[in-house]
């Protein structure tokens, strides 16, 4: 179990290992292009040679990508899909390039069509975009809170479209807050039993490959994605040593999306907080 975070790539991806190792990261979360903005250039080889031998320096674990803000897959409208499949395959091609885990994106809405009637639509994308971008990085569905027409806030609606795309390259992130805000209750044993149970009946345990921890500004169940740092939150330190301590998380690497003790995005502070949960719990 690696604790990383989000860090900036500004500059180029070469540049986001130091900042990770700055803050105490063993792994790292990256956008390999604004997330506001459907532009995206390719990682010439140069920069991606030279963030590979710097994460061989580092001894870095797994980095992931971030899709685009913007894909919607799920849309009624055609342009906005075809821009979504470019700029999905877009980070692929770079998460092959730079030798990660794969991409993180949001299954985003069904604006209003129902998520029934957007399940071949949203497969094929996704076929179509790993059938054009080849390798071994994967594409993960993130966890929904629900808010909305969000696709993918239950298990159910994440296991059937894995289902539907029928890819090997094709897994899962689960976001602690999101699943939170969505009414899933992880912060003590019997209940966490319960959650895992169902995301294994519904998708798969293994195809759980990446966490985005969080901890929430909301209450369970409040369809609210705002997100709190370690410890300060309605999870607690108590709901995260609960997770940690499941063998479901063992090998799963965790990534921190919280706001940072100064605003200004995940820091020492949180990694250094999940890593002392860690320790307590025995796993690291």
């Amino acid at each position: 179990m690696l604790i990383g975070a989000h860090v900036s790539a500004a500059g180029g991806p070469d540049k986001a290992i130091a900042r990770a190792e700055e803050i105490g990261a063993e792994c790292f979360q990256i956008f390999a292009s604004s997330p506001r903005m459907w532009s995206a250039k390719p990682i010439p080889e140069p920069v991606a040679k030279k963030y590979r031998a710097e994460m061989k320096r580092a001894g870095m674990g797994p980095t992931v990508l971030h899709g685009k803000y913007l894909v919607a897959l799920g849309s009624a409208d055609s342009e906005l899909v075809a821009k979504s499949e470019i700029a999905l395959q877009a980070d692929v091609a770079a998460a092959n390039v730079l030798g990660a885990l794969g991409v993180i994106f949001h299954p985003a809405s069904h604006r209003g069509q129902g998520f029934d009637a957007v399940i071949d639509q949203f497969a094929s994308s996704v076929r179509k975009i790993l059938d054009g971008e080849p390798g071994e990085s994967l594409l993960m569905l993130e966890t929904s809170a629900g808010a909305g027409d969000h696709i993918g806030s239950s298990f159910a609606e994440l296991g059937t479209l894995v289902k539907a795309i029928g890819n090997e390259r094709v897994a899962v992130c689960l976001d602690t807050q999101h699943v939170w805000a969505a009414g899933y209750d992880i912060t003590s044993s019997d209940k966490l039993n319960a959650v895992l149970d169902e995301f294994d009946r519904e998708i798969g345990i293994d195809l759980l490959r990446s966490v985005h921890a969080n901890d929430s500004l909301r209450e369970l169940g409040s369809s609210v994605d705002r997100h709190d740092n370690i410890g300060d939150g309605h999870i607690g330190a108590r709901g995260f040593a609960t997770l940690m301590a499941h063998p479901a998380f063992k090998n799963v690497p965790f990534y921190l999306e919280v706001p940072g003790t100064n605003k200004s995005g995940p820091d020492r502070p949180n990694v250094d907080a999940l890593k002392k949960i860690r320790k307590q719990v025995g796993v690291g």
